[in-house]
């Protein structure tokens, strides 16, 4: 009983008794957890099996020295050596053994509670570092071993036997298929002698001593075995060539059975029916050697005895012999006269001879014969094993010729696909159009590819793609296997072929003096001779790319929708997916889009990845590195070196994702970038460019292997890797980096090394310097500017993989080591990544558009990604919420400052400040506070965004000096503004105080007149009939005005002249033609025709009758729009109704300066600037004279007295018949005052109400930001497709985006009751603030009306404007009772109220509305969506960048020139190329900015050096503009006075569903 529960007790200890069931699977090993950071030795039992897992993962010789030291260990450790006294018996003692467990008992438990894979995985790793590994694995629950074959699959092994006729050959095979003798050594009884100590020195080297066997004197080695009493464990020599260091001349195989044989009969049988030769060792055979005698050997039999034993019996010896017929040969003894070397010498030379001498050899895989006769099981014989073999042998038998069948079975990999990859760069490069029309020889291009691709869908599915797809299509086990088969399969095939090309190009490159053309061959050879199950993946790809493009319905399209779900699920089973076909250097978009698609389906949520790649020379030893630090499985037999670029999953544990901050570690390994002159054979050099752009841009931390033996190649490959992080840079990604230096041999390396460091920051200086003057970008000079990266923590030197030669040494310890900790701090570095909130739909993106970049020449000027649009316009989104909040709370104040500016002085003023500079100052300064204050707020909350670790704000990082110097810009600007409204304000106000004076003295003559005639009249005690009153009334009245001389009002100004002298002081520094011109005109003369720019050139044509050339067409739009913008800010002013103030007149030649600075590039001379300002300032003076005209006469004293004659008549009889007058003046105040206050108010502050109503609801995204506008713009455009619209918006856009806006408000505000709801609730307000006013005067009661009112008014100063004329009316005159008053003021309130709202509801004009507005909310929306209004040079697309202080105008979608009036000289026919592709051709153009001459349109930004014209997203991306002209092709020839375009016929197919669809693509919109 005890034995049957031998095997479940230890795996209880160990804690691995739930796997004995479900068994461990490599996945679960390799998943990445705090355990991978951690070197805590083990504290319990339960940990030694992992921590055995761990280093053996990591190569690490070390693995098997796992021993449990318990908590207190280490505190008995110290005690005892503080403790003086004498224990000996305790030291005696102290064997508890319970902590130890045997280290074959820690394998053993682990292969019984593994799967195939993870044996597999054990085994060569246990074989990389020279460990033997199981042959024959015992259940002592069970009593049955099995044979191990399937685990030592993955074993290939690489020696050179003396035998072979050539010295520089050698053989590469997989060790089960190897046809090797094998030799076994067993014990059988008690043994004093250490059979695998001496087997461990048979093996080794006196100069290279390793434990290949577990023996006695290792650590645990003494350790009771538990369960692993008859494994069977086997290790090889395989010799190196060196006679004078090989111990064996030719390979053989060597087991060692544990425990005795008569206990393993079974295995002792196998090992005699197997082996050429078995060694047993004794020391007493007594009645034993029977079990020798009658076994069916077929090897031959050598006694090992030590006569130097007590139980070493030489009769028995002998006795044996003579019945087994041995000769003295086969009995080795070791007396006392022989020491261990001679031993063992002894020992190597009869094992030499049985090599040498025997006939018997049998691989591996032959055995399971012998075990199934046996009764032994074999690991291989599973049903899904079995299976996948014969499906996998179903194919890869068929494989005689590899060029021919990757013809005839892959045949869409091939030439169509290569071809297909060449078309797809040329579309970008345009390198052949030579001189034809870009557009006609993209079309031809896409035609082509639709050749191909239709060549692609006829091949039928070959019959090993069918079979592939079967296979993998089977349950996940089976389909593991068939993966594993095939690729064993396939790598023996390649490695026939392979190999001995692959040392022929190593030793070609190493001779300079050999044909490069050669050496292409021979790698053209390689690439042709590699078949792999990434050419069965890629031709997977393949069919789907071809079957996508047929129609939904087609059958073959359906049969292969699953595919892409198929190859996630392999992702996630731990199988590599081909990113980049290193053969056509191309990516399967679609394909790869899709099984990307299909992962997130299958992951989400837990779909966030964190990216690292490792770049590096071919053959440094990338893919193995990387195999040992996360055990990943890229193809790294030297049959085949890796092609292209490969991604694959590893799992993070759900523990260890809250500090990853990531669900997946994605690997991405990439072929090895070649030498330059092996570069320049194949065009590789660029294909390396791609491939280094293209990773590194998808990666959160880049490892760059760099081998020390190969650093002259290591500067070109830093020049690559440099422009990829410069790159990187430019378009907002900025990825860590690690330099891993391998094969660095000293022990101090990295202090040795601080010069090399050194030396190596220097050059990467210099190469960014040189990268960043190829890419134009001289603004980074240091390698540390355009990525993170520390000299000191970012270099890792790691020494030699193989301590020893090659192929007995066994993995450096020191390499294991090194890399452990460079895991390590990549895993610290991983947790440092704060790009790390990429999920696999962004990682999608970023390869789609970073390869779309890729596939143009100047990469950093062609990249475009959707996840930096989207960033970018979230960004720009809430900046125009933060920019909207501050324009409307500085709207606000000024409203409040001028209306507080209005009641200086009156009885409404409730400041105390005597002097009305004092007051200006007072409020300069409050706005000034303001302004700073609001101007913080906006730069912190910039701040606070690119704090966030949500939605990508690190893609953006460049823009935030544009934003934060627009918001500064934005405050200058307001400061201007505000500052210029309250001098005005404030001149204006003091300009009618000597009015009110006047206004106030003739109102109190008026009183004191009609106090006497009153008094005069009661003296008379006539009762006098109403005609008599109002008859003395008029007498006296007439007397009293006569009396009052001064009725002066405010003295008329000439404006004309203010206007012209403002004017000549603004041109006085402008130089003497201009002085002379303007000593001779008259400005009143100017502004009355339409204003027309003289050509200046002598070359003109003819459109719509007018002679003009492009720079006088350009230079006419723009006088255009400055007129109708001056023309705008002169209707504001007259619409207030103020009286006419300098500074008018000095922010429109502001606004003119402002403007012709902004287009510099139309180098217009003073003349012009002269005339422009002559002919605005002309028809502004006209106005403004009328504006000051009007207001003189409106502020007539005579007229303002004459105007309430009425009233003082009324209030005359009322106090002389005794009437209350309190409902009266009641009434007359709020219909008098407080009404037309109201209604100023209301408009005042409905503009901004406006603005937020079209900032929510429907409007919001249209105008959220530039570029969502443009996108609603050129939607309803498609929608409405009305031709003259189309040309408005192109050749008119600022009037056209104005009208557009306004359209929108009328839209909005004409449906139901927006508008009266807006009055409505600012009515409510207001009537609310009036109605306290009332209520905290009546609390003081002193009685007198008159102060009444002015509590009331001095309570609305700083809302209300109140008319002084009428305040002054209403309160003389007034016996009021003050409580009577507030009764009906109240009433009279209400009523106002209601009267006003019925008069809102009645005015249902909306535009007469807007147009009474302060604020108007058209021009704020314009200012806030038109930006810096610059517009393509080439196709006038508007740009769309956000702030007003960006360094780059960009637009999202490009336009066919021929839309901008662009031609073609010589025929006239309007051009068809679009600009986006045109930068990135060989064309050239000419205009009046090239000076007539011809410029390569490559070199654009010689002459626009603001502008950024990214290519398109897609080939669709611009096919919105291509409908548009080709269906209004005529129209627009017609319109420009040219000749219709020739479109390509791919245009005429376009569907309007189509344009809508390239629109949401260029603007990234889902």
């Amino acid at each position: 009983m005890a034995d049957e529960t031998q095997l479940e007790s230890l795996l209880l200890d160990l804690g691995l008794e739930q796997h004995y069931t479900e068994k461990l699977a490599l996945s679960t090993v390799l998943q990445i957890d705090e355990k991978t950071v951690i070197d805590e030795p083990a504290q319990t039992l339960s940990a030694l099996p992992w921590s055995f897992l761990k280093r053996l993962m990591m190569v690490n010789v070390t693995a098997r020295s796992v021993k449990c030291t318990s908590s207190g260990g280490e505190e008995s450790c110290d005690a005892s050596f503080c403790n003086i006294d004498l224990d000996l018996e305790s030291l005696v003692n102290n064997l508890d053994s319970s902590n130890f467990v045997n280290p074959l008992d820690i394998v053993t438990a682990l292969f019984l509670c593994s799967n195939g894979f993870l044996q597999q995985e054990m085994v060569l790793k246990m074989s990389m570092c020279q460990f033997s590994v199981p042959l024959l694995l015992p259940n002592c629950d069970t009593k049955q071993c099995t044979l191990m074959i399937w685990a030592m699959r993955d074993i290939v092994k690489k020696f050179r036997p003396h035998s072979l006729s050539d010295p520089r050959g050698f053989v590469e095979d997989r060790i089960v298929l190897s046809d090797l003798p094998m030799v076994s050594f067993v014990r059988l009884g008690e043994c004093s002698v250490s059979k695998s100590q001496i087997l461990n020195k048979l093996l080794s080297n006196p100069q290279q001593y390793h434990d290949t066997f577990v023996h006695h004197d290792m650590e645990c080695g003494d350790s009771p075995r538990r369960i692993s009493n008859g494994l069977v464990e086997i290790s090889w020599y395989l010799p190196c060539g060196n006679k004078n260091i090989d111990i064996f001349g030719e390979a053989v195989a060597v087991t060692n059975l544990r425990g005795d044989i008569s206990s393993f009969e079974t295995q002792y049988t196998f090992l005699c029916q197997t082996s050429a030769a078995v060694f047993v060792f004794f020391d007493n055979l007594d009645t034993k050697y029977k079990l020798l005698n009658s076994q069916n050997t077929k090897a031959q039999l050598f006694l090992v005895g030590n006569p130097q034993s007590k139980r070493f019996s030489i009769d028995d010896l002998k006795k044996t012999a003579k019945e087994m017929n041995l000769k003295t040969s086969n009995v080795i003894l070791k007396t006392k006269q022989i020491n261990d070397a001679d031993f063992v010498k002894n020992l190597r030379n009869t094992v030499g001879q049985v090599i040498k001498s025997s006939k018997f050899k049998m691989p591996l895989e032959q055995m399971a014969e012998v075990a199934h006769e046996l009764g032994i099981l074999v690991d291989e014989d599973c049903q899904e094993c079995q299976s996948a073999k014969q499906n996998a042998d179903a194919i890869t038998s068929n494989i005689h010729d590899i060029p021919q069948y990757k013809e005839s079975q892959l045949p869409l990999q091939g030439q169509v696909w290569k071809e297909l990859a060449c078309l797809e760069k040329e579309e970008c490069r345009l390198r052949k159009a030579g001189n034809q029309n870009l557009e006609m020889y993209k079309s031809n291009l896409q035609s082509q590819k639709t050749q191909l691709r239709k060549k692609q869908s006829n091949y039928d599915m070959s019959r090993a793609m069918t079979c592939f797809i079967n296979s993998i299509s089977s349950t996940g086990l089976e389909r593991s296997y068939f993966l594993k088969w095939m690729r064993m399969n396939l790598d023996n095939m390649s490695r026939k072929n392979v190999t001995g090309l692959r040392e022929q190009y190593k030793e070609m490159c190493q001779n300079s003096s050999e044909n490069k053309e050669q050496i292409a061959d021979v790698d053209r050879q390689i690439s042709n001779s590699s078949l792999g199950i990434e050419h069965f993946l890629r031709e997977l790809g393949q069919l789907y790319e071809s079957a996508v493009l047929l129609g939904e319905t087609e059958m073959s399209r359906q049969q292969l929708q699953h595919l892409p779900r198929l190859c996630a699920e392999l992702l996630l089973d731990g199988f590599p997916l081909e990113l980049v076909d290193g053969d056509a250097s191309n990516i399967p978009l679609r394909w790869v889009s899709d099984v990307l698609h299909q992962l997130n389906v299958l992951v989400q949520p837990k779909n966030k990845i964190l990216v690292v790649t490792v770049l590096g020379v071919q053959s440094t030893g990338k893919s193995t590195l990387l195999n040992t630090m996360f055990g990943v499985q890229f193809a790294v037999s030297s049959g085949r070196c890796t092609r292209g670029a490969f991604m694959l999953l590893i799992k993070v544990k759900d523990d260890f994702k809250k500090e990853l901050n990531c669900d997946f570690l994605v690997i991405i390994d990439t072929e090895g970038l070649k030498s330059p002159e092996l570069a320049q054979l194949d065009g590789s050099y660029e294909h390396d460019n791609e491939l280094a752009t293209l990773v590194v841009g998808l990666s959160d931390v880049t490892i760059i292997n760099i081998a020390m033996e190969n650093s002259t190649d290591m500067k070109d490959i830093l020049q690559i890797v440099v422009h990829a992080f410069l790159r990187m840079k430019e378009v907002g990604k900025k990825p860590k980096c690690q330099f891993v230096h391998q094969n660095v041999a000293d022990v101090s390396a990295h202090d040795k090394n601080l010069r090399d460091r050194k030396l190596l920051l220097e050059q990467l200086n210099e190469m960014t310097q040189a990268a960043a003057r190829m890419e134009k970008k001289e603004e980074n000079q240091s390698f540390t500017d355009v990525m993170e990266y520390n000299p000191e923590t970012g270099n890792w030197y790691i020494p030699g993989l193989w301590h020893g030669n090659p192929p007995m040494a066994p993995v450096n310890a020191g390499y294991s080591e090194s890399v452990y900790e460079f895991k390590k701090n990549m895993i610290k570095v991983f947790q440092n990544c704060e790009a790390s909130e990429n999920n696999i739909m962004d990682f999608l993106k970023w390869t789609k558009s970073l390869w779309n970049a890729v596939k143009f020449e100047n990469f950093i000027f062609s990249f475009r990604n959707s996840l930096v649009a989207d960033a970018y316009m979230k960004l720009c989104a809430e900046f125009n919420k933060w920019e909207w909040s501050f324009r409307k709370h500085m709207h606000t104040w000024t409203t409040n400052a001028e209306t507080r500016i209005s009641n200086f002085g009156t009885v409404a003023m409730k400041s105390k400040v005597a002097s009305m500079r004092d007051f200006l100052n007072q409020l300069k300064s409050a706005a000034l506070t303001e302004l700073i204050k609001w101007e913080k707020t906006i730069l912190d909350n910039l701040t606070k965004y690119y704090e966030q670790t949500e939605g990508h704000v690190y893609l953006v990082e460049r823009f935030r000096e544009d934003f934060a110097n627009s918001t500064k810009s934005m405050k200058r600007e307001m400061e201007n503004s505000i500052m210029s409204k309250l001098e005005a304000a404030v001149e204006i106000r003091q300009g009618m105080k000597k009015l009110d004076t006047i206004k106030k003295n003739h109102t109190a003559m008026i009183e004191k007149m009609v106090l006497k005639l009153l008094e005069d009249c009661r003296k008379s005690q006539s009762k006098q009939l109403v005609m008599d009153l109002d008859r003395e009334f008029e007498k006296v009245w007439e007397e009293t005005v006569q009396e009052l001389s001064n009725f002066e009002g405010l003295s008329p100004q000439d404006v004309m002249s203010n206007v012209f002298n403002q004017l000549r002081s603004n041109m006085m520094q402008k130089g003497g033609v201009v002085n002379e011109k303007l000593n001779k005109v008259k400005l009143e003369d100017h502004g009355k025709e339409h204003f027309i720019v003289t050509p200046k050139q002598l070359f003109k044509r003819l459109i719509k009758g007018i002679f003009m050339d492009e720079p006088t067409r350009k230079t006419q739009a723009l006088a255009d729009n400055l007129i109708a913008k001056c023309q705008e800010f002169v209707l504001e002013k007259d619409k207030r109704k103020t009286d006419y103030h300098d500074t008018y007149i000095q922010e429109i030649l502001h606004m003119i300066e402002e403007k012709l600075d902004a287009n510099k590039d139309l180098d217009t001379n003073h003349t012009f600037e002269l005339n422009i300002k002559l002919h605005i300032c002309g028809f502004a003076a006209r106005t403004f004279q009328n504006l000051h005209e009007k207001f003189i006469k409106d502020n007539n004293p005579r007229l303002c007295l004459e105007m309430f004659r009425s009233k003082y008549l009324a209030d005359f009889k009322d106090l002389f018949n005794g009437q209350d007058q309190c409902q009266r003046k009641a009434e007359e105040f709020t219909t008098l005052c407080l009404k037309p206050a109201v209604e100023a108010y209301i408009s005042s502050s409905l503009g901004s109400e406006i603005v937020d109503e079209m900032l929510m609801g429907q409007s919001a995204f249209q105008f959220s930001s530039r570029a969502f506008f443009q996108y609603s713009i050129l939607k309803q455009l498609l929608s409405e497709f009305n031709f003259a619209n189309y040309v408005s918006y192109i050749c008119h856009y600022e009037a056209f985006v104005k009208n557009w806006i306004l359209d929108g408000i009328l839209k909005r505000f004409s449906q139901g009751n927006k508008m009266f709801d807006l009055e409505d609730f600012q009515l409510k307000g207001i009537i609310k603030i009036i109605n306290k006013a009332i209520e905290k005067a009546q609390m003081n009661e002193n009685g007198k009306i008159k102060e009444f009112i002015q509590y009331i008014c001095r309570d609305l100063g700083e809302k209300l404007v109140l008319p002084q004329d009428a305040l002054e009316a209403t309160m003389i005159l007034n016996n009021s009772n003050q409580e009577q008053f507030a009764f009906w003021l109240k009433r009279s309130v209400m009523e106002m109220e209601q009267l006003l709202r019925e008069e809102f509801q009645r005015a249902s004009d909306v535009k007469k509305k807007l147009e009474r507005q302060n604020i108007n909310p058209q021009n704020e929306l314009f200012t806030r969506v038109f930006g810096c209004g610059k517009q393509c040079p080439f196709c006038k697309a508007p740009c769309e960048a956000g702030g007003k202080a960006h360094r780059d105008h960009c637009a999202s979608v490009h336009r066919p020139q021929g839309l901008g009036r662009f031609r073609f000289e010589g025929s006239r026919k309007l051009v068809t190329d679009i600009c986006s592709t045109s930068v990135f051709s060989d064309t050239t153009f000419k205009c009046y900015a090239t000076g007539g001459q011809w410029h390569p349109y490559r070199k654009y930004r010689q002459l626009y050096p603001d502008w950024n014209i990214p290519a398109d997203v897609s080939i669709q991306a611009s096919d919105y503009w291509k409908f548009v002209m080709a269906k209004f092709n005529t129209r627009f020839a017609e319109e420009y006075g040219a000749l219709p375009a020739v479109i390509p016929p791919a245009w005429n197919l376009i569907s309007k569903q189509q344009a809508e669809k390239s629109l949401k693509e260029s603007f990234s919109i889902n």
